[in-house]
């Protein structure tokens, strides 16, 4: 499919769902002239080894790292989040643009960012070699992986090496010259192998309290001479592992350093699954007995167990029982009140803050952390924030419909030859507005339209494609 074909079929969702694919002149203008406010109280860490990770075409770069052994196996882990709202100010084009859309919408004709890219990919990117003012949480992590310390403030830093995802994955399974930047930024190798320590300590201190052990896969679009030519999978790997880890870690310290100030926040919430039941179902149909109340670590003790006894098969596996756990949402906490938790992170106090470029909960948390440590009164107010609560939920959830929208648009275009084929499929969603499915090759959901009575979320299936609309987005299938 021609790109900007795609393309305009992409904004024509956009729109559909709510959503600005473009930005106002008035935005574009203030955009091009920003320029960082309020440097006081800054400190200087632009000497220490800070460095990002991230994919291999990602431009706008939201935070860095840097860690230190201490005595008894600590580490002290610092974690700079850029400080795009420097570059922001409340109440103008450019905020009205990310409140309206609360998120980037990465589809598979482009990335339909939150912030002008003269700022996400630019000003307020932490680039390489670029002098950038960040938001740094600083954490003391034990030898067990909990952390005893943790504390906020501003700084400026620089980024000595940008990496990527699959490089640092490769290096860190041995792969021979995977990274040549170790020969260049002195300390380098030594900070990756302290973040991999550190890393894997966080998550198995939050194993231990149930934080769930699941492998998804996404779809990446394959592009040649402007042409979609597939639909890839775009698997979690070791790198990933890390990073994620990390950012868990600083979200919880940023929910509990609001707390602490007595700050309202916004909080990221995933209640106990509605749907154990099922999730009971699954893992009996394995030979597991589960708990019949909701219990974290009984389930990921045997997602464990299946991902020694069936690797192939934990993809599938693990999709299953994410679509079983339901959507995370985004709720607002009054001070004092008991924070909602995360059942799937086994976390109690969490915060998004660690992407503020591309997602508008973290730009309001870095607002609210940067008026605690000024001793300033919170710059929104509860009811505010549970009105901001309520929209980032809507609009994270149309971005995703946007995104699966245009997915199928590209796949439909890719299948309209395999009219007959048939898949091995994972049953996606099931309501009274339709059964949909997932197949593997290309990665992509459609609908069931005959066959689907009795299939239920998790449910494997094999199907058969009958028709694609790619101008529609549509792909059906019938059970086979």
């Amino acid at each position: 499919m021609p790109l900007p074909s795609l393309a305009r079929f992409a904004a024509d969702a956009m729109r559909a769902h709510g959503l600005r694919p473009a930005f106002s002149p008035q935005a574009l203008q203030e955009a091009a002239a920003a320029t960082p406010r309020s440097q006081a109280d800054v400190r200087d860490l632009r000497e220490l080894c800070w460095f990002s990770i991230d994919n291999d075409d990602t431009r706008d770069l939201d935070q860095l790292s840097v860690a230190e052994p201490e005595a008894g196996g600590a580490v002290r882990l610092r974690v700079a989040v850029a400080d795009v709202d420097a570059m922001v100010p409340p109440g103008g084009a450019v905020d009205a643009h990310a409140a309206a859309n609360t998120t980037s919408v990465y589809t598979a004709a482009g990335v339909f960012p939150m912030l002008p890219e003269v700022l996400s990919t630019d000003r307020s990117s932490l680039h390489e070699g670029q002098e950038r003012l960040a938001v740094v949480v600083d954490l003391r992590v034990q030898a067990d992986g909990s952390v005893t310390d943790s504390v906020l403030y501003r700084a400026a830093v620089r980024n000595r090496a940008k990496l990527t995802y699959t490089r640092v994955s490769q290096w860190l399974d041995a792969v021979p010259g995977a990274l040549p930047q170790l020969a260049a930024v002195p300390g380098l190798e030594q900070q990756l192998r302290v973040h991999d320590a550190v890393a894997t300590q966080l998550r198995q201190w939050r194993q231990r309290r149930g934080a769930l052990n699941v492998t998804t896969i996404s779809a990446r679009p394959v592009f040649e001479d402007g042409r979609l030519v597939d639909l890839q999978p775009d698997a979690k790997n070791r790198a990933k592992d890390l990073i994620a880890d990390l950012m868990i870690a600083a979200n919880a310290a940023t929910a509990r350093f609001l707390a602490e100030q007595g700050f309202p926040s916004l909080r990221r919430f995933l209640q106990s699954p509605r749907r154990w039941d099922r999730i009971e179902a699954l893992a009996a149909g394995h030979g597991v007995t589960l708990p019949e109340q909701p219990d974290p670590v009984a389930l990921d003790r045997f997602l464990c167990e299946r991902r020694q006894a069936d690797p192939a098969g934990f993809a599938d596996l693990s999709l299953r029982i994410v679509k079983m756990l339901g959507a995370g949402s985004y709720v607002a906490a009054a001070p004092g009140d008991r924070a909602p938790g995360h059942f799937g992170l086994a976390v109690s106090d969490y915060a998004h803050s660690t992407a503020p470029n591309r997602r508008f909960p973290d730009l309001v948390t870095q607002r609210l952390v940067k008026a605690a440590l000024a001793g300033d009164p919170p710059p929104y107010a509860l009811d505010v924030l549970e009105q901001v609560a309520r929209h980032c939920t809507l609009q994270e959830d149309q971005a995703n419909k946007v995104e699966r929208q245009v997915l199928k648009a590209a796949a439909a275009w890719l299948l309209q030859d395999r009219i007959g084929a048939a898949f091995d499929a994972i049953v996606t969603g099931a309501s009274p507005k339709g059964t949909y499915v997932r197949i593997a090759q290309p990665l992509v959901e459609g609908r069931l339209v005959r066959g689907q009575e009795g299939a239920d979320v998790g449910d494997a299936l094999r199907v058969r494609l009958v028709s694609v609309d790619a101008g529609q987005g549509f792909i059906d299938f019938e059970r086979a």
